[in-house]
């Protein structure tokens, strides 16, 4: 059912009350007026009646027959004139007002009052006045009739009036309700018109800004998508990227370890044996020679590790983490770095320890290089489904900006290639004084 009709309705049954309310006071109205009148010309016909009879009942009978075929009828009321034996001398003539018609039994049964009858008893006769409601009942039939008439016409011409002003009023409701199923249809370019009327105005108005807000969202939702989707595709860039660096890495590890490294030691030798030769003229450069390439055998060991941790690809994570603690040590003098491993029942993808791996390089670097610490803490070991590496520092802290400045690029790699394995990269000021540096994996991925 349409609000228009169900407004229509409402207004219609309250109309309705209203008319029979109006028609149930007319009716009393009417009923009281009936039973007054007819009840007055009953009592003043009596009185008429008595008072005439007796002064003709001096004059005998024919004379009060004869007042009485001369009076006729005496309003709404039947007078009837019996003689002693009860024969039936005189009846009044039917009424000629509206002559021919008469209400309806019913009506006139519900609006007339009790019959009155009043007997006036004289020498020889008996005058028996009974009152008749039909002409009065008649005339409320006829105003009853009207009044209905003009009610009922009243009623269709306001309803009338109503269904077409609340037509014109919910005309922009059906436009509202058409514009919303044309949004619910994936139609967002939907606009309504300025409406008249405050409440449709401000419906309007309304569902106008919904439309473009939801516009804004939705366009601001396909941006994110399409960022999302490029910032995958360049993870996924990123990651192979990194993967291949890091093949490249190890395969120039490989050569300088088993090719460079082979070279630089037969090189040393060489100048060693042309040492030994005690030949005054080649001994001072063959020494020189001999010691230029021990230091590019050290250089080149120290390289390697920062190139790719061959020791990880072969003993496993542990054995790399205690090779790289071991050098950085021997690396800087003073430097403690206490260790705790705990990787007993964790089984690590190669993806996940080169990430651990390289996260506790990273974090040693800054701590040695941004914050001068001198004693440095490595823990690893599995936390519920999770694989947990932290770094703890001893050195100056973090500096209020710190992932602003330049030189965190290590940092931020570190963070790509671990929220690339679903893991977590978290740098904060660890107290008393120094930095904390924690990484997590889930299992999943280790």
């Amino acid at each position: 059912m349409s609000l228009r009709l169900k407004i229509n309705l409402i207004v219609g049954a309250l109309t309705l009350v209203f008319l029979v309310g109006v028609v149930a006071l007319q009716w009393r109205s009417m009923r009281a007026s009936v039973h007054e009148e007819v009840v007055a010309a009953n009592l003043v016909a009596t009185q008429l009646l008595n008072r005439t009879a007796w002064r003709y009942q001096e004059q005998g009978l024919p004379a009060i027959l004869g007042f009485l075929q001369n009076v006729g009828r005496v309003r709404s009321n039947d007078i009837t004139l019996y003689d002693v034996d009860g024969r039936e001398l005189y009846r009044s003539p039917p009424s000629v007002y509206k002559a021919g018609r008469d209400a309806p039994a019913w009506f006139e049964s519900l609006i007339s009052p009790p019959p009155s009858v009043r007997t006036i008893d004289f020498a020889g006769a008996r005058l028996v006045v009974h009152s008749n409601a039909s002409r009065a009942a008649l005339d409320a039939w006829d105003d009853a009739a009207l009044l209905l008439a003009g009610l009922l016409a009243l009623f269709a011409a306001l309803n009338g009036l109503v269904f077409w002003v609340l037509g014109r009023t919910v005309r922009p409701f059906g436009q509202i309700v058409a514009a919303l199923n044309t949004l619910e249809a994936g139609h967002f370019d939907v606009q309504l018109p300025r409406f008249k009327g405050t409440e449709a105005a401000a419906i309007g108005s309304a569902f106008n800004r919904m439309v473009g807000v939801l516009r804004e969202n939705i366009a601001a939702e396909h941006r994110a998508v399409r960022a999302e989707r490029q910032l995958s595709d360049n993870r996924e860039l990123s990651r192979w990227i990194e993967h291949h660096i890091e093949q490249e890495r190890r395969m120039i590890a490989r050569e300088l370890h088993d090719e460079l490294a082979q070279s630089v030691t037969a090189i040393r030798s060489m100048a060693l044996a042309i040492v030994q030769m005690n030949d005054p003229r080649s001994e001072p450069a063959a020494r020189l020679i001999a010691e230029e390439a021990a230091r590019l055998y050290d250089a080149m060991h120290g390289l390697i590790p920062r190139l790719t941790p061959l020791v990880l690809d072969k003993f496993g994570l542990a054995e790399a983490l205690g090779d790289l603690v071991e050098r950085t040590q021997r690396a800087h003098a003073g430097l403690q770095i206490d260790l705790d491993l705990d990787l007993a029942d964790v089984k690590l993808q190669d993806d996940a320890a080169l990430a651990l791996y390289r996260a506790a390089q990273e974090g040693i670097t800054n701590a040695l290089r941004h914050g001068q610490a001198r004693h440095l803490r490595l823990v690893l070991g599995r936390r519920g489904e999770r694989v947990e590496l932290l770094l703890l520092d001893d050195g100056s802290g973090l500096a209020d900006d710190w992932s602003q400045r330049a030189g965190h690029y290590g940092l931020r790699w570190l963070t790509e290639r671990v929220e690339a394995l679903h893991g977590e990269v978290r740098v904060a000021a660890h107290a008393p004084r120094g930095v904390e540096l924690r990484v997590t994996l889930p299992l999943e991925f280790s």
